[in-house]
């Protein structure tokens, strides 16, 4: 093991100091979920017909029902249709009355929304009609702003470290968040969204690896899917919350305004012992060690800082050597594999909230609960099944419940909302899993850069989601098909991945195999719970744990 794992093990695996360290962490993963999914909510399903007050001007005693019976043409059931409107004319009133309009056309002047009461992104912006597809459009600028955050903060992490990175990207975050109550066009909407989409990803990808780099083997799952949990009660809370705010400017200040309140992070956040080791910053690397063991009431050996300081070089590392390098390309190519498919069914389950025939809030409510079990019962699958059958299970579960709901007939909604509650349920469980996996997976020096490459990956899959729901008007099952589908082969090839169960997290790429491999490696010469690990050119022994 190298120094800074000795060294860790003397701080404690999980003392007051990481206790409070995830504490820090549930804190902002509470808002994330307002920002994944608040647009559901402020795009309610109102009816809407023309604007047709052109004929006030020739019969301004009319009444609504007249003035619509003149104005607008009816469908096959009887009801005025929505998206269009009978041509204006100059003639007077009674002529209107007496020979009737004829000529249709678009909807020229706006709509009118007879039972909306509060304003909604749908009454404010016209998101109806030919505007429709701009709801399912912006959703994919937000996950093209997540795109872009893994693809710009991942490696800047790696760069300049995991707290100032999670620092401006709370910032961006409450700042755009807030932006965005206030915003006077949609497209203008839709680049702000980008933006908190980008901070999104930066603050969860660098909680990931703070959670991973501090905390010890047996425990880290519990660690990083703790707050993975929060983000499941934050679920829960937007659907109070849009439930109690219609308001859609409203909701969103009510949404990003605390985090502001997180500012505070800049006096008690802490960099990763980790990071700094392998950026040869080792006297920091002392001090920030030095004080989680004073706050875990422990004590470091001083000869293992000396080791530290003769031992540790700086280390680079490329984000290439994530392709370049034969132990990481497989490792590399399955998990942005696993990650996309992923990404592709929790989103489209998600995002087709408002589709499956039940109350959206009460659906929402049940999709933020059932994520609950689901990420607290990964805990104990990655530690009884291993990281590798947990992964592709799940997997394979979510996208084998999606393929059952396409022979599902409509009218059957809680036959649907109830397979799609276990499809999120699985798909929640399987995400969960492979932000712990993928950390153990990369070496400290490139994690941050291989977990935004898969993060990147989740990304493309987020930015297709909403575009594939645009398919249904060719045929209902065709969207949950496609999101069917595709888990079930990432579940599949998922089985090819090496197992990290129990293995140490290598620091550097210099070796010819990730912490996995030598873990499965040393398995085999495994006695009485004793591993040897190998990590850079020594091989050392610890303890393999399989509990809590």
């Amino acid at each position: 093991m190298s120094g800074i794992g000795e060294i860790l093990k003397a701080v404690g695996d999980f003392g007051t100091f990481q206790k409070r360290l995830v504490l820090f962490s549930m804190l902002p993963c509470l808002n994330l979920a307002f920002h994944q999914f608040c647009q559901l909510f402020m795009v309610p399903n109102l009816p809407h017909y023309c604007n047709t007050s052109w004929i006030r001007a020739v019969g301004p005693n009319l009444t609504e029902e007249e003035q619509l019976n003149l104005t607008l043409p009816r469908d096959a059931d009887g009801a005025y249709e929505q998206c269009s409107m009978y041509s204006p004319v100059d003639w007077d009133l009674g002529s209107i009355v007496a020979y009737g309009l004829n000529a249709t056309e678009k909807c020229s002047s706006g709509w009118v929304y007879p039972s909306a009461q509060q304003p909604s992104l749908l009454t404010e912006f016209d998101l109806v009609c030919d505007r429709k597809d701009l709801n399912d459009i912006s959703q994919s600028v937000y996950m093209l702003g997540l795109f872009l955050g893994a693809m710009i903060f991942g490696p800047l992490s790696d760069r300049i470290g995991r707290r100032p990175v999670l620092l401006i990207s709370i910032f961006l975050q409450g700042l755009f968040g807030v932006g965005i109550a206030f915003v006077p066009h949609f497209y203008v909407y839709m680049a702000f969204r980008c933006v908190v989409g980008a901070s999104v990803s930066g603050i969860t990808m660098t909680l990931l690896a703070l959670a991973t780099e501090w905390v010890g083997v047996s425990y880290r799952p519990r660690a990083v899917l703790i707050t993975h949990c929060c983000f499941a009660i934050g679920q829960m809370i937007l659907a109070g919350l849009s439930y109690g705010i219609r308001n859609w400017r409203l909701l969103e200040i009510a949404g990003s305004a605390p985090m502001f309140a997180l500012f505070f992070f800049v006096w008690v956040l802490p960099e990763s012992a980790r990071w700094l080791v392998t950026k040869g910053k080792i006297e920091e690397a002392k001090k920030v060690l030095q004080k989680a063991a004073s706050i875990n009431k422990r004590t470091i050996p001083p000869g293992l800082l000396e080791q530290l300081k003769c031992e540790t070089q700086a280390k680079s590392g490329s984000f290439l050597d994530l392709l370049r390098k034969k132990h990481l390309r497989k490792v590399t190519l399955i998990m942005s594999c696993a990650w996309f498919v992923n990404s592709l069914v929790y989103y489209g389950l998600s995002l087709n909230v408002t589709n499956f025939g039940l109350d959206i809030y009460l659906t929402q409510l049940a999709f933020g609960a059932v994520e609950i079990p689901g990420r607290v019962g990964c805990i104990f699958l990655l530690q009884w099944f291993g990281r590798r059958k947990s992964q592709a299970g799940t997997l394979l579960l979510s996208g084998l419940v999606c393929l059952i709901i396409t022979g599902i007939p409509e009218d059957q909604p809680v036959a649907i909302t109830v397979l799609a509650t276990i499809g999120k349920f699985a798909a929640s469980a399987s995400f969960s899993s492979a932000y712990v996996y993928s950390a153990e997976l990369f070496p400290t020096i490139i994690r941050q850069s291989g977990v935004g490459l898969c993060s990147m990956a989740a990304r493309v899959a987020g930015i297709i989601a909403p575009l594939i729901r645009l398919l249904e008007q060719y045929h209902r099952a065709v969207p949950m098909a496609v999101f069917g589908s595709a888990p079930v082969l990432g579940g599949l090839l998922c089985f090819l991945l090496p197992e990290t169960r129990g293995a140490e997290l290598v620091d550097d790429t210099r070796g010819g195999h990730t912490a996995a491999e030598a873990c499965e490696n040393a398995n085999s010469s495994s006695e009485n719970g004793q591993v040897k690990v190998k990590d850079g050119d020594q091989d050392n022994e610890y303890t393999k744990t399989t509990y809590f």
